[in-house]
Order: structure tokens, then C-alpha cells, then sequence
């Protein structure tokens, strides 16, 4: 996603300066389901700890503080503050920092004797050993021959990928419902929000990208209107500043 840009248009209430939805395509919706893998270790490294209005950054901060010398000797630092996510969308550049880290990399270690039982740490105690005399480590790599990732798009007829399908257009509210765009759920939302007048309505195209994306995922977390709080977050400000000046 370093490097993408994809397009969304928008359909504004112009008169609440609001996102009523967006039409979307497989990618950003791909995306959006893609939030849902998300570790809270990721999450905690994508956004911006001071931006976290609850305490699970300072946990985090804990950890990375935290001298190894208190730590069990299997763990690593990195498994929770850096978890490898194996889920993929279509486009594998299509993803937040940090989340394109292909399973294909991640190396997993067995002891001799028992097999059955592996850990991603290289020479890790093995607790299945009886022999505490004796002690037996994980330092056996495990070889992989192939892989059965169901999302990847070598295992799908089409070439695909992803979570969807794109043989549809998607309608993703500002709430981030999602679902295929038809007339009646349209005009079903625009019944849910009392719009009468179609005058009020405008269709804004906005570029999808990088920045936007730490800002959805941040805004998913916080807000019910996370697509206004994206797309017209200066408009939002200067709303409230005018507001604000005309009381005093």
C-alpha cells in the first residue's frame, strides 16, 4: 500500500457535512476486512501512541521497556509487540506498514523427539522432555512444501485473492457497514437518515492511500463516522471553529 492509490466516490449530506457512503471496489473493501486481522500489537506500532485515548499503549511502552533478563526464555518481545499476520488481501502491496510480512518467512523449530509440538524461536526449551538431567531444544527446522492459505491467489481458480468478490460495486456507510450497492439500499439509507432533498447530496471522488488508511483504521477505533472523520476532517474543523467564534 506504500505505493497505492485507489479511488472511492463519495456521497456527501452537504448539509451536516457528512458522509452518508462511499462506493467502493474489492480492494477497499478487501482492505477494510483486512483491519480485522489486525493483532493489538500492530495496531498499538501503527497509530500513534499519544493519539490512543485508552492505557493499552503504556502496556505496550511496558513491554518494550521491559529487560529481557524477567522475560520466559521461549517468548520473545517481538511476538507480541510484532506479530506475524499470515492473512493476505489481493494486491499484497495494499497493506499498512508493518502487515505485509509474508508467512513464508516466518521459520518454525521442533525438537527430535517430539515433533508434534513447534515454536517460532530458534533453540527454545522443550517443556515435553521428561529428562530434566537432559535437556532437549527446539532447534530442528520445520521444512514447509508448500502452502494452504485460502486467501492467497494462488489457491484460488480466479487468481483473485482477498476476502471478496469483485463482481460488484460495495456500499460502505460511514459507520463501515458493508454491503453490495443496490438502489434500495441506497435509498434505504437515505431514508434512515431523513434525506428528502436530493439537492443536498454531492458526489465527491477521493484518493485511498497509505495515510488514509492509518487514519481509517485510528478513526474505526474512535468514531461512528469514520469516513467523515477521514475524508472531511478539515471541513469538520472548520464547522466546529465557526461555531465556536459565533457563540462568543
Amino acid at each position: 500500500m506504500a505505493d497505492s492509490k485507489i479511488s472511492l466516490k463519495l456521497l456527501i449530506d452537504t448539509n451536516r457535512n457528512q458522509v452518508v457512503f462511499a462506493e467502493a471496489g474489492k480492494d477497499f473493501v478487501d482492505f477494510l476486512l483486512h483491519l480485522l486481522s489486525l493483532p493489538v500489537g500492530r495496531v498499538v506500532r501503527l497509530i500513534k501512541k499519544s493519539a490512543m485515548t485508552g492505557c493499552i499503549a503504556n502496556l505496550y511502552e511496558s513491554l518494550e521497556s521491559l529487560n529481557e533478563s524477567y522475560l520466559q526464555p521461549n517468548p520473545n518481545k517481538d511476538s507480541l509487540l510484532c506479530p506475524i499476520i499470515v492473512t493476505k488481501v489481493t494486491n499484497s502491496s495494499f497493506l499498512l506498514p508493518y502487515s505485509n510480512k509474508k508467512p513464508e518467512n516466518q521459520k518454525l523449530y521442533y525438537c527430535s523427539q517430539h515433533p508434534g509440538y513447534v515454536s517460532d524461536v530458534f533453540n527454545s526449551f522443550c517443556s515435553h522432555c521428561a529428562s530434566p538431567g537432559y535437556p532437549r531444544y527446539r532447534n530442528q527446522e520445520v521444512k514447509f512444501i508448500g502452502t494452504s492459505d485460502s486467501t492467497t491467489s494462488s489457491a484460488k481458480p480466479n487468481g483473485e485473492g482477498g476476502y471478496v468478490k469483485a463482481l460488484v460495486t460495495y456500499m460502505v456507510t460511514n459507520d463501515l457497514s458493508v454491503s453490495p450497492m443496490s438502489m434500495v439500499s441506497g435509498v434505504g439509507l437515505l431514508n434512515k437518515f431523513n434525506i428528502k432533498d436530493f439537492g443536498v447530496l454531492e458526489e465527491k471522488v477521493v484518493d485511498f492511500g497509505i495515510d488514509e488508511g492509518i487514519e481509517l483504521l485510528k478513526a474505526s477505533l474512535l468514531s461512528k463516522d469514520a469516513l467523515t472523520a477521514v475524508f472531511l476532517k478539515q471541513k469538520v474543523r472548520d464547522v466546529a471553529s465557526r461555531r465556536k467564534r459565533g457563540r462568543k
